[in-house]
């Protein structure tokens, strides 16, 4: 069986810079077994947000593509913080926010580009925990997708 460090890897995938606090917040704290992380949001590799509205700007495939982008940056923050995906066993939850148009309702179909980011890093059983998936009317910067998770550690 292989660890959550060695399926990303095969992955092909690449982790942008672990992003830093806009506000004042932590990006992530630990509560005895537990890994709360903040809102992230898609942060690209030269540091850069993909900013947009899905269903306006950006397509719902668009916005999925962000949703993953958004999942990266959340692994780059525990990598940063814990130095291994290993150290989580499992997501319990996670809340995506869609920037969207008032009649889009494929919030689930944006999300899902985080959520099956995190099942292909670990697995099926501890990679989907519960989850929301919700419209907004804005999010912060423009940007299309946020993501909030909380994970187990071993």
């Amino acid at each position: 069986m292989s660890t959550a460090d060695q399926n990303f890897a095969k992955s092909g995938l690449v982790l942008p810079p672990a992003p830093t606090p806009l506000g004042v917040y932590k990006p992530c704290l630990i509560d005895g077994k537990y890994l709360y992380v903040s809102g992230h949001g898609p942060v690209q590799n030269d540091k850069s947000l993909i900013i947009g509205r899905v269903g306006d700007t950006l397509t719902m495939e668009e916005g999925k593509l962000a949703a993953q982008q958004v999942g990266l940056a959340i692994l780059a923050t525990i990598k940063a913080n814990l130095g291994s995906l290993d150290k989580v066993k499992r997501v319990i939850k996670v809340l995506g926010m869609v920037n969207c148009v008032p009649g889009f309702e494929k919030h689930a179909f944006v999300i899902n580009g985080c959520s099956e980011l995190f099942a292909q890093v670990w697995g099926t059983d501890n990679g989907v925990g519960v989850r929301s998936a919700v419209g907004m009317g804005s999010l912060p910067d423009n940007i299309p997708v946020e993501v909030e998770a909380l994970f187990e550690l071993y």
